[in-house]
């Protein structure tokens, strides 16, 4: 195996081995940042210690668009970019210690596992996935704060505004439906948990499509860094620079419709299943705020209405539900109310309130009130929220973003 060939070919030059302070700092830091944020994934301080000692670490010349920092599997080694001081290494480090821990070899040393990348099929797939996966473990571990970036046009919430932010923002769309603990048990020990979750959540087409579309996401930008990275030469034709910046144009836009292809894809995929099981009161009420709370997830743009319209039909078709799970003797589904309910539902036919009305909107009411309350340089995505009832006999809801 001719590594420095293999490095040459990613662009990727040594100049000199890490030396044994520097990698011993490195690995003390890594590990207390992993332990420190990741207490219930059955990590050990010793083991990831001298597990991370190990690793051979060098300082390379290493082009832009791989980063700072980059794990090379072929020979297991962490390789920093020429004129990082020692803590930006420690923090860089982080993420490609993880690719190190989670990567499953053969007896050839052939690469078959990567976390959620999967390396056996004609094709790899799920690179993406687990990069945006590897990256929001590393902000856990960092402390990361949470920023309000805006990228291709599209506004979002992110504690990884500066790698893979729009990869990110969607993976943990996903990780809010299955539960953060099952994509970071995959991602550190290379098992199809969150992947079968998912499959089960979403249907198995549309979790495919998913995956793929994060995977062309991450092409495109890496050949749009590419591309980016020869405009810098001072002796460019300004016909070549045209161009170039027309091919940009066009990956950025590309980019931006497969990220809201991907969100509208997650959000209706999910909850319209989901949908089909709910039942009860606290049913109706968890689906509510699960649906609500999806609001602070989302990228959005001036001229983007997905959300806000999809919302809209389900807390009609929720009004619906809430009808049947009050009156069960007028649904199909077995439903057995509990003495609570029984009682609730005499008050309500006493006094004549459409209780349902309120307990639907509360939350809703509540962030207006305290939206109204702030000024605009306190409104991150800009929700402005309004409200109308047409009579006692329909609900109606608009959700405007802008």
């Amino acid at each position: 195996m001719n590594i420095e060939k293999d490095l040459k070919k990613d662009g990727i030059t040594v100049i000199k081995q890490l030396d044994t302070l520097s990698v011993t700092l490195i690995s003390k830091y890594v590990a207390e940042k992993l332990i420190s944020a990741l207490p219930f994934y059955g990590l050990n301080y010793s083991n990831l210690f001298i597990k991370i000692c190990n690793i051979p670490m060098f300082i390379a010349d290493i082009p832009s668009s791989m980063g700072e920092a980059s794990y090379f599997y072929k020979n297991s080694s962490i390789y920093f970019k020429d004129g990082l001081s020692i803590h930006e290494m420690k923090r860089y480090a982080v993420h490609e210690f993880i690719h190190a821990y989670q990567e499953i070899k053969d007896k050839s040393n052939i690469l078959y596992r990567l976390g959620l990348c999967d390396f056996t099929g004609i094709k790899v797939h799920g690179l993406a996935l687990n990069e945006g996966a590897v990256q929001l473990i590393s902000a856990k571990a960092l402390g990361n704060d949470i920023e309000n970036v805006k990228y291709y046009d599209i506004e979002f919430n992110t504690n990884t505004p500066s790698y893979y932010p729009i990869i990110c923002n969607l993976v943990s769309q996903l990780a809010y439906i299955t539960g953060e603990n099952v994509l970071f048990d995959s991602t550190l020990n290379s098992n199809s948990k969150f992947v079968k979750s998912l499959i089960s959540l979403l249907g198995e087409k549309n979790f495919y499509k998913i995956e793929s579309n994060l995977d062309k996401i991450l092409k495109i930008e890496e050949e749009m860094i590419s591309l980016s990275n020869k405009l810098e030469n001072e002796f460019l034709s300004g016909a070549f620079i045209a161009k170039s910046s027309t091919k940009i144009g066009i990956y950025k836009n590309s980019i931006k419709n497969i990220f809201f292809e991907t969100q509208n894809l997650i959000i209706k995929s999910y909850f319209d299943r989901a949908l089909n099981n709910v039942y009860s009161i606290q049913e109706i009420e968890d689906y509510r705020k699960k649906l609500y709370c999806y609001k602070d997830l989302l990228g959005v743009t001036e001229d983007y209405n997905f959300f806000n319209d999809y919302y809209i039909n389900m807390m009609m078709k929720l009004d619906e539900k809430y009808e049947q799970a009050s009156n069960p003797e007028l649904s199909l589904v077995p439903y057995t109310r509990s003495i609570f309910e029984i009682i609730i539902q005499k008050i309500r036919a006493l006094i004549g309130v459409k209780r349902r009305r309120n307990e639907f909107c509360k939350s809703e009411i509540e962030y207006q009130r305290g939206f109204a309350s702030r000024t605009s340089d306190e409104k991150p995505l800009q929700f402005k929220i309004s409200f109308f009832y047409k009579s006692w006999g329909s609900f109606g809801k608009v959700l405007n973003i802008s």
